[in-house]
């Protein structure tokens, strides 16, 4: 096609069947390819939010449940990248790619949401749940069930031909639009699964699963009411307003809506409660403290507090009884006298205490004489030791 013919924002090098990407004259194709950018982009930024979320994620049913999700996100990027196929031109690489990879895709999201509602439900019914890797497998041959269903349907229309019947260049393209959505039946059987299996976790006992189950049947729901709006437009609608061309376009954003869907209703709110903790675990009572033990211990040293000053008088009275106050009273802090010990740790003197103490309250003045070298000279008189000696036993008879 020359440069002439060449749409306004595409250049004259570009090939027809990209048109649909650059053409500012059928807005229809620049703003899917936009949405679809941002949602790559989007899912690209969610799956790396979930590998880091995964450290801190402190429920152990919570995180078995991040092999699903990570692998919806990555069926999901692919469903964004499938939605340029429909918006450039039909050719036999897009046409093949088209048919194999809208029910692939869209059956591998499906097959996961199906076995967390299974999950889910599960959980209500007995209160434990499988293994989060017998989930996965489930889930791997659900999508194996669509997988070879359309490797089969692309080997009876694309490689196998009839005897005597002349191939054509572009059989993966001609085909008619019933036969499409038929391809798609095990596609809808999964959709159904999921509103299904998503509707008993709505009477959980937990508010944290009700809204898991929640969050599945409204991205269920909008999924069908999705499909049975692009399947009567695709069927019976563009023919009967006589644009039959609307076909791309009508694929093309339902394949990037439906993405978006799965993106808003299911995989951004299950990553804003995957660090909750597990609501299965019991929590303790209004009435009770939080840590009783640290509780009772102060509640303890307070009633000790009250009760100790009372007897440390009582027990120190006659130790107290001669000693004259030589300052005036200050108020003492009913927390000063503790200092970590049982009231048995409290200080009581000894006999041998009082009697000192006794010696010395009786004469205050007289100090005890301490034991002195005697004298060098051998003509002194008795040493001062003797002296010592001597005045300690007149104290001790007077």
């Amino acid at each position: 096609m020359g440069s002439t013919s060449a749409p306004r924002g595409c250049g004259s090098n570009i090939s027809s069947i990209y048109y649909n990407l650059c053409d500012l004259t059928v807005l229809w194709g620049v703003v899917v390819e936009a949405v679809a950018a941002a949602g790559v982009v989007t899912s690209f930024i969610l799956f790396i939010i979930l590998m880091a979320s995964l450290p801190f994620v402190t429920d152990k049913k919570r995180k078995g449940m991040v092999a699903l999700q990570a692998s919806i996100l990555v069926f999901t990027l692919g469903l964004f990248g499938l939605t340029f196929a429909f918006i450039v031109g039909q050719h036999s690489t897009s046409c093949a790619a088209r048919r194999f990879l809208f029910g692939v895709l869209f059956s591998g999201c499906l097959a996961c949401l199906v076995m967390h509602g299974l999950w889910l439900a599960l959980l209500k019914q007995s209160g434990r749940g499988p293994r989060s890797w017998l989930l996965w497998v489930g889930a791997l041959g659900l999508w194996l069930v669509e997988v070879i269903i359309n490797i089969e349907w692309l080997v009876l229309t694309m490689v196998w031909s009839p005897p005597g019947k002349i191939d054509l260049p572009d059989l993966s393209c001609s085909i008619a639009n019933k036969d499409f959505v038929l391809g798609l039946i095990y596609v809808m059987v999964l959709m159904v699964g999921v509103v299904l299996l998503a509707s008993p976790s709505l009477s959980h006992k937990h508010k944290q699963w009700r809204r898991d189950g929640a969050f599945i049947l409204v991205t269920g729901l909008c999924t069908i009411a999705i499909w049975v709006s692009w399947i009567t437009m695709y069927i019976y609608g563009n023919r009967v307003a006589g644009n039959p061309s609307w076909d791309d376009p009508t694929l093309a954003v339902t394949v990037a809506s439906n993405a978006w869907v799965f993106l808003f209703f299911y995989i951004i709110p299950e990553i804003c409660l995957l660090t909750q903790g597990d609501p299965d675990l019991e929590e303790p009572n209004d009435g009770e403290h939080i840590y009783p033990a640290r509780s009772l211990a102060y509640d303890t040293i307070l009633k000790e507090l009250e009760a100790a000053p009372q007897n440390l008088y009582i027990e120190n009275k006659a130790f107290n009884m001669d000693e004259s106050p030589a300052d005036p009273p200050r108020p003492v802090s009913p927390y000063g006298i503790y200092n970590g010990q049982p009231r048995s740790c409290v200080y009581q003197p000894t006999e041998i205490a009082l009697i000192t103490k006794g010696l010395t309250m009786m004469n205050q003045g007289l100090m005890i004489p301490r034991a002195r070298v005697s004298s060098l000279n051998p003509g002194s008189g008795r040493s001062s030791l003797s002296h010592s000696v001597e005045s300690l036993a007149s104290q001790g008879l007077s």
